[in-house]
């Protein structure tokens, strides 16, 4: 069978992976696809959203940010929903605490959002903290043998910044649950590739496509590391605290390019967008694996399940 690609750019599917299951996302909603740890059966849940944003928010740069943010507070939203889908949260909590009833008196049908505002704000604090504020002060301190040079102290910082966010990243790719999200991420872009060379959607297809996609958000975090180090490259000063706060300011600066260069890779295809998407690539080989057919069949369903609301007609008339 010739293989048939979609016009570059893909056909606006992206994904996570959850636990135990796999989210794909449309233009109007998203679908978790979660296999239950009871049952084994496979669980479904649609979930809508806003389409349209405001003028400003569409604006180059801006919108990058607007995206971070979003997909941070999705993530984080989906992953504790799909924890309970799986059947992880059986946990009773101590309802007859004086601050158990306190919260819920005073917050109510709030909390979650609460919690969830929260947790973005500790994830954003600990990753400005790790991969901007620490190199930060790591490459002063070793472009001291150096002779305090501003471009060279730049590019230590960048050096050493990649180097937390690899080791990171291999850290935790030994952790046996996360093994596990890193094989559902597989799923996750081998379904799509499937369904962007307009093949049928079945596990037999699926497993041959590729685990790689380069509108990945792991080629957006590398992408990050890259552009920080370019940025950073101009923007110097020897005084330590200022460079620390250059750092956090100009997060969403580089947040809002490194979206750009994505997006515009995404939908172009030339010897430049390869080499810029290399490092993103090469990267996944790490954070995803080959899923098992199971994995297949929840990334299966959860793009079904969106393309149930949202059909395909270019994909329908063109699929083998």
């Amino acid at each position: 069978m010739g293989e048939k690609k979609c016009p570059v750019g893909g056909k606006g599917i992206g994904g996570q992976a959850v636990i135990e299951g796999v989210m794909m996302r449309g233009k109007g909603l998203y679908a978790m696809a979660v296999r239950s740890m009871d049952s084994g059966e496979i669980k479904v849940e649609k979930t809508f959203f806003k389409k349209e944003r405001g003028a400003l928010l569409k604006l180059p740069l801006i919108r990058g940010c607007v995206a971070f943010v979003d997909s941070l507070v999705t993530g984080i939203k989906i992953i504790g929903r799909s924890a309970e889908m799986a059947g992880m949260e059986d946990i009773e909590y101590d309802r007859d605490s004086k601050f158990e009833r306190w919260l819920e008196d005073k917050v109510g049908d709030k909390l979650t959002g609460i919690v969830i505002g929260i947790s973005v704000v500790l994830s954003l604090i600990f990753s400005i903290g790790l991969f901007m504020v620490l190199p930060t002060i790591i490459g002063g301190w070793v472009n001291g043998f150096f002779g305090s040079n501003a471009h060279v102290r730049a590019v230590i910082e960048g050096l050493v910044r990649i180097a937390i966010f690899l080791s990171y990243i291999l850290l935790i790719s030994q952790m046996k649950d996360i093994k596990r999200v890193f094989m559902y991420h597989g799923a996750e872009h081998k379904t799509i590739n499937c369904f962007e060379n307009y093949a049928e959607l079945t596990v037999e297809n699926v497993k041959k496509h590729s685990r790689l996609h380069k509108r990945c958000g792991t080629s957006f975090l590398v992408l990050v590391m890259l552009v920080s180090m370019f940025v950073f490259f101009f923007v110097n000063t020897n005084t330590l605290w200022l460079r620390v706060v250059s750092r956090i300011l100009l997060v969403p600066v580089i947040a809002g390019i490194s979206y750009e260069l994505i997006k515009w890779a995404g939908s172009h295809d030339n010897p430049l967008v390869r080499i810029v998407s290399a490092p993103g690539l090469a990267l996944q080989h790490i954070t995803t694996q080959e899923p098992d057919d199971d994995m297949i069949e929840c990334a299966i369903a959860s793009l079904k399940a969106v393309l149930e609301e949202e059909p395909d007609e270019d994909y329908e008339e063109n699929k083998e």
